[in-house]
């Protein structure tokens, strides 16, 4: 299993000093607290599923604001749950397995960029 991404460490991220495009579909902004969690635990895996999913789901698509959950199990499968902002689920995908460290991570997509809630 990869390192844990500590919360106090993730925290550190506050706005943004650059925006990374997100290799395939290119609307799509990364932050730098994103890009480094995708880094550290290998996971674009995961910014490709927030990413692809814009352009596919017009429900997805259509919510300005959307809270992005990795909910990872103690078998190692985890839920990808995208939320409205106000707990409505719009979005829901089991993954079999995933190394992804820890419980998981939360990440909100607004403005067509994929954030940390600390760099909101």
């Amino acid at each position: 299993m990869r390192d844990e991404l500590a919360a106090a460490e993730l925290a550190g991220f506050t706005g943004t000093e650059h925006r990374f495009r997100h290799a395939i579909n290119r609307e799509v902004l990364l932050t730098d607290g994103v890009k480094y969690v995708a880094d550290r635990a290998g996971a674009y895996w995961l910014l490709d599923e927030i990413a692809l999913i814009q352009s596919c789901d017009k429900h997805v698509a259509a919510q300005e604001f959307q809270v992005w959950r990795l909910n990872v199990n103690a078998d190692m499968s985890a839920a990808l749950v995208c939320e409205d902002g106000n707990d409505n689920v719009v979005f829901r995908k089991q993954i079999p397995y995933t190394d992804f460290p820890g419980e998981g991570i939360t990440f909100w997509f607004t403005g067509n960029t994929i954030l940390l809630p600390s760099e909101y």
